[in-house]
């Protein structure tokens, strides 16, 4: 009787000095111990992550390859003929002053920015496709950023003064090709026109082609939400313009060019009844809105031409 009692007493203390010893800790090895888990819950988080030179790398990819193979043509060519169509009936699009571009050799078209649909309708003015500079947040969707590179897209760092990005701008229209760029530098959405950045001037002055103003009308208004609505949407082409290519392009003279580059398109954009316009409605002869507007109306393809 004696062993039998004695045998659960020698066995209940041990399971009792297990969990001791399981919390007990040296002071010595627990921050080490925290210190290990933690730096490896870090580095799973930096591992998910990319580098700042992995993006970098991956833009520069996607801009060497705007260069070198250019759109897909198949994917491209389907979406016009899908687009075009669309634009048309749908939207009851309107492209005025087509005649001005050329149909062969560099261009760069300068246009306002209102809705994600401004590539897309300005690609319908030329019968070639168009490359354009989108900002790199685009890019940071692996399927998006493959979609809208094979349609022409090479991203731009907005605001950090992306010399990578001009320079493929300046190598596309060296090779003959078509860019498009939004001097605002971002999307304004309602109101008037927003504030230019030189760079356009800048790319005008380094390159030498012909800078065609652009204005796109009603496409703020085509989309609410998910819902493509059908809006009224209007473009309008001026005469392209010339520059000279000076040996050194000063932020000074690249300012210069950019605004007369923006108010030929400020003047497109009044001709379509932007906001703009009615800043100058009480310098229009008396008269019922209606006659005003009209008044206007006539008056803005004159100022055109004298601009010319």
């Amino acid at each position: 009787m004696q062993q039998r009692y004695a045998e659960p007493q020698s066995r209940e203390p041990e399971p009792r000095q297990e969990p001791a010893r399981a919390v007990i800790l040296d002071p010595g090895t627990a921050p080490d111990a925290r210190a290990a888990r933690s730096a490896g819950r870090g580095a799973v988080e930096t591992s998910s992550e990319p580098s700042p030179g992995d993006r970098a790398a991956s833009l520069s990819g996607f801009r060497e390859r705007s260069l070198t193979r250019g759109v897909n043509p198949f994917l491209y060519w389907t979406l016009r003929a899908i687009f075009v169509p669309f634009f048309l009936t749908y939207l009851r699009m309107r492209r005025i002053g087509r005649e001005h571009l050329p149909r062969r050799g560099p261009l760069l078209l300068a246009s306002n920015h209102r809705s994600f649909l401004d590539p897309f309708v300005i690609g319908t003015l030329v019968r070639r496709p168009v490359y354009y500079m989108a900002k790199r947040e685009l890019f940071e969707k692996r399927w998006q950023a493959v979609l809208l590179n094979a349609l022409g897209a090479f991203p731009v760092d907005r605001g950090a003064g992306d010399g990578d990005a001009m320079e493929t701008a300046r190598a596309i229209l060296a090779r003959g090709d078509c860019v498009v760029v939004f001097p605002e530098g971002t999307r304004v959405r309602s109101g008037p026109l927003g504030e230019p950045r030189r760079g356009v001037g800048r790319l005008a002055l380094e390159t030498g082609v012909p800078v065609a103003p652009v204005a796109v009308f009603g496409t703020e208004d085509v989309r609410r939400g998910w819902r493509i609505r059908p809006r009224k949407v209007r473009l309008r082409v001026g005469a392209p313009l010339r520059f000279p290519s000076p040996e050194r392009t000063s932020p000074t003279l690249a300012a210069g060019v950019t605004e007369r580059i923006w108010a030929c398109v400020s003047l497109q954009w009044e001709w379509l009844g932007g906001v703009g316009a009615q800043r100058d409605e009480r310098e229009l002869p008396p008269g019922p809105p209606a006659r005003r507007r009209r008044a206007h109306h006539r008056s803005s393809p004159r100022e055109e031409a004298r601009a010319a």
